[in-house]
């Protein structure tokens, strides 16, 4: 079935609700996969040295991988991989999507932007079936996958299955081990929840990058870059990057948006700190408030049952092989 793109960027769409009816796998939902340009550069992204020079390893990796396995002679001990994982975690807010872009951007690819709502399908087998044509579309465009919120599909599998929804789970994630074993490009995967990891998705990707909330002159950055010059301020960019911590770059992005947003309310000229720094501190209030909650960090995800006559032939004559 070919893949045909659409005007809309970046999503997955369906086919109208009408024609999601069963029983019959041909009446099943099916989902197209949509291509975008990446948004972003290197220089777009306001990180620390370290993480600057670890993204540009990721992007220098395919490049050195001839001079490492054959000059080098790597490939005498080690099978060589034709496809690169990265996985991007840690906090909230501090660039993470935005990286994905600025690798794929830095390496000349397109991407497809995907999520797990993207991928499940309230339709028996459908889930899979889905995760499949994904891989395939993005070989035949050459093209990145980006899996947003990925600990929904990296998450552990179910060791004492007692439920239908445990078989669903492990037979979900074997397919995708699957699938990325046999994948010959590049897939990135962003999370804030890296625990949830299963570990043989860990073993499987290369690269591991953690994000951390900015420090006190990258906060400073980030306020000077999110103010406009024609916004008419008075700020101490310093004074308020060093009395706020514990705070993201979207976070800054929201409480200057707020800022401005009251000041043009009251119709001011010119907008004082003390509305960047309320802004600020009810950012902060709200994110102690949701940490105090119970098991704020947990994810239900929503699982299908997938009987093994649903799943591609070569896909479950390779799971059973035991690449899990």
């Amino acid at each position: 079935m070919p893949f045909v793109p659409k005007p809309t960027v970046g999503k997955l769409s369906s086919v109208p609700e009408e024609t999601k009816v069963p029983p019959s796998p041909e009446s099943q939902a099916v989902k197209t996969f949509e291509f975008t340009e990446p948004k972003y550069t290197l220089s777009d992204l306001i990180i620390s040295d370290d993480l600057y020079e670890e993204l540009q390893t990721i992007i220098k990796a395919q490049e050195c991988w001839k001079k490492v396995f054959e000059e080098w002679n790597l490939g005498s001990v080690m099978k060589q991989r034709k496809n690169l994982f990265v996985n991007l975690y840690g906090e909230p807010g501090t660039g993470k999507t935005m990286a994905a872009h600025a690798i794929a951007k830095s390496v000349g690819k397109k991407m497809i932007c995907v999520n797990y709502a993207d991928i499940e399908s309230k339709f028996v087998g459908e889930t899979s079936k889905n995760l499949t044509s994904l891989f395939t579309f993005a070989k035949e465009q050459d093209a990145i996958i980006f899996f947003d919120e990925a600990d929904a599909l990296l998450s552990k599998r179910v060791t004492n299955m007692s439920h239908s929804t445990d078989v669903s789970v492990n037979q979900t994630r074997s397919v995708l081990l699957t699938l990325l074993n046999d994948f010959e490009g590049m897939v990135i995967f962003a999370s804030n929840f890296i625990s949830n990891y299963d570990s043989a998705f860990m073993r499987r990707i290369q690269y591991h990058v953690k994000f951390e909330l900015p420090n006190a002159k990258l906060r400073e950055r980030l306020w000077k870059m999110y103010i406009p010059s024609e916004m008419p301020v008075k700020i101490n960019f310093e004074e308020i990057a060093k009395k706020y911590d514990g705070i993201s770059g979207s976070d800054i992005s929201n409480a200057v948006l707020k800022a401005a947003l009251r000041a043009a309310k009251e119709g001011i000229s010119m907008i004082p700190q003390k509305y960047f720094e309320d802004a600020v501190i009810s950012i902060i209030q709200s994110k102690k408030a949701n940490s105090q909650q119970d098991n704020s960090d947990l994810k239900i995800v929503k699982s299908e049952m997938i009987p093994a006559s649903e799943v591609p032939p070569e896909i479950r004559q390779k799971a059973e092989q035991g690449t899990q």
